[in-house]
């Protein structure tokens, strides 16, 4: 998946203030997690936690609006409630992916 077709949510709101609680996105995360046989929770390949330069962020996969219009539509509904800060992923390089 490259980099462009992502949307970064950070932990920042509108007002530039920082988003509590600090784990937000873990929880949002989790929230469309699945259990594996393994017993291990894993997150969805459209909505996973990230740390990019020092802040919480999440990384949203474009296709997820067609794939899953709830879900899209659960996550941003989120971000825009709370006002947070929404942008695409312009992160390059070995960066790209990293998460």
């Amino acid at each position: 998946m490259r980099s462009e077709d992502n949307l970064v949510i950070t932990g920042i709101q509108e007002n530039g203030k920082k988003f509590r609680p600090s784990d937000w996105a873990e929880r949002l995360s989790s929230t469309l997690a699945s259990f594996h046989p393994d017993n291990r929770l894993r997150y969805s390949s459209g909505v996973q936690p990230c740390m990019i330069e020092g802040e919480y962020c999440l990384i949203v996969a474009r296709w997820l609006k067609a794939a899953d219009p709830a879900a899209y539509d659960y996550v941003m509904g989120f971000a825009q409630a709370n006002q947070l800060r929404i942008q695409m992923d312009r992160r390059a390089g070995a960066r790209a992916l990293s998460c």
